[in-house]
């Protein structure tokens, strides 16, 4: 019997086709026209079917469901490979450089931090000074505090692991109290990561890394006391070089000295205040969140034993009271261009 097909929404005609059966009738095209018969190939023993292709709607969403697989597949590699098995991208601005096995610990945070924080020793004409410092680049490029290596006449620097060099003076801005200096031969150093100080709560926990003493790479914790604090500092060159018997920076705080006479000749800055112990040698360290990301360097610390004008002090509890500034890390990350120019005193 020929088989015979119909035209898309029409109806089939119906006749006799000999035998009493209904069967269908082609209806006629305009002109009286016939449309040819489809092809007819029989199916090969063996062969492979052909898959029907998928028109309309449903070959759409087949084909958006496909697109959307492999999307979706190359954003999660991606963001493996630029998350790493050990660290996390937090946000653009928020980096955690602590391993995962670590994370929120203070010994996490020391893991990962201390190689990218330095001792500074400056020759002064009247002595010497000791701070602290932080690696920006892995070629020896270190922040620190002004008054650290003000009227420095030689610089020494050294490394977590015990290395020394002698570093030169790029820029300093001493109304910031900033200063960048570069590592003479150096290469392959851990540089640290800024963070974002603008996020940072009052009560959040921190980590300082700094070296107290001479005693370097010490690591003290506590959390975020206070924010936006008015720290007035010296920007005389000669001032800052007269350090009371602590060993302390002189600096002015809430319309009072502490540590010495901080002279005619001062600029003042918003500093977070922390209570994690800080004491001389401190000055040009590191802040730390938990994440591992610097968002201050310490400049100014009190301690009990030095004084202030206004009140009484006990020389015999000298040492940290917990009572801790450091200038935020936005306010230097600003300030960079500026300092590897030459800095704003130049």
């Amino acid at each position: 019997m020929t088989e015979s097909f119909r035209h898309s929404g029409e109806s089939p005609q119906y006749g006799t086709d000999g035998t009493g059966g209904a069967a269908p009738q082609q209806r006629p095209y305009a002109g009286g026209a016939y449309p040819p018969p489809p092809s007819y190939e029989p199916e090969q023993p063996g062969a492979p079917r052909k898959r029907k292709r998928l028109r309309g709607p449903a070959g759409l969403l087949a084909a958006v469901a496909v697109a959307a697989a492999a999307v979706g597949g190359g954003t999660a590699y991606a963001f493996q490979e630029l998350s790493g098995p050990d660290t996390t991208a937090s946000s653009a601005t928020s980096t955690t450089v602590v391993p995962s096995s670590q994370k929120g610990t203070v010994s996490g945070v020391a893991t990962a931090v201390s190689p990218s924080i330095v001792e500074v020793k400056a020759a002064l004409s009247s002595g010497s000074s000791t701070g602290s410092g932080v690696i920006t680049t892995s070629d020896g490029e270190i922040l620190t505090n002004n008054h650290v290596i003000s009227g420095a006449s030689s610089i020494k620097v050294r490394t977590s692991d015990g290395k020394s060099y002698t570093a030169d003076v790029v820029g300093t801005d001493a109304k910031k109290d900033l200063a960048l200096i570069k590592l003479r031969g150096a290469s392959g150093l851990k540089a640290a990561t800024l963070g974002d100080s603008d996020g940072v709560k009052v009560g959040d926990q921190v980590v300082a890394i700094g070296s107290p003493e001479g005693l370097t790479g010490t690591v003290t914790s506590g959390i975020v006391s206070a924010l936006d604090r008015d720290v007035t500092v010296s920007t005389d060159e000669g001032q800052q070089q007269q350090q009371d018997d602590s060993g302390q920076w002189p600096f002015e705080f809430g319309g009072r000295e502490f540590n010495g006479d901080t002279g005619s000749s001062t600029t003042t800055y918003k500093a977070l205040q922390t209570d994690a112990s800080l004491n001389p040698g401190n000055s040009g360290g590191a802040l730390i969140d938990m994440n591992g990301n610097i968002i201050g360097i310490n400049s100014a610390m009190y301690s009990a034993g030095s004084g202030s004008s206004g009140s009484s002090g006990d020389s015999s509890s000298a040492g940290s009271v917990g009572l801790g500034f450091a200038i935020p890390i936005n306010t230097v990350k600003a300030d960079l261009d500026t300092l590897r120019a030459g800095g704003a005193d130049n």
